[in-house]
C-alpha cells in the first residue's frame, strides 16, 4: 500500500479531532477529539517511519502514546472532580478552574 493512504487517513483524522475540539463544548468529547489528533500525528510518524525504513519513528510515537495516555487520566480525573463537585461541565463555562 502506497504512503499517501497512509497520509489521507492520517490527515482525516487529525482534521475530524480538530473540528471536533473547536466545535464541542463536553470535556469528555474534547479529549476524545484530542485523542482523535493525537493518533493522526502519530499514524503520519509511522507512515514516515515505514518510507525511511529506521525505527526511530515508531519509538516517537510510543513516547506520543504514553503521553496521550496520561492525558486521558489526568483529564478524566478533572471531570470526575468536576462532576463531584457539581460544576457545569461546559467547556465554555470553566470559569472556577482558573487559579
Amino acid at each position: 500500500m502506497a504512503i499517501e493512504w497512509y497520509l489521507v487517513l492520517s490527515a482525516m483524522l487529525f482534521s475530524i479531532g480538530f473540528a471536533g475540539v473547536l466545535v464541542r463544548r463536553n470535556p469528555v468529547v474534547v479529549l476524545l477529539c484530542l485523542e482523535l489528533m493525537l493518533s493522526g500525528g502519530a499514524l503520519a510518524m509511522l507512515s514516515f517511519s515505514r518510507l525511511h525504513g529506521d525505527g526511530d519513528g515508531q519509538v516517537f510515537v510510543l513516547m506520543v502514546l504514553v503521553v496521550a495516555a496520561a492525558e486521558v487520566v489526568v483529564g478524566l480525573g478533572l471531570v470526575v472532580a468536576m462532576f463531584r463537585r457539581r460544576i457545569p461541565l461546559d467547556v465554555d463555562e470553566m470559569k472556577e478552574l482558573r487559579g
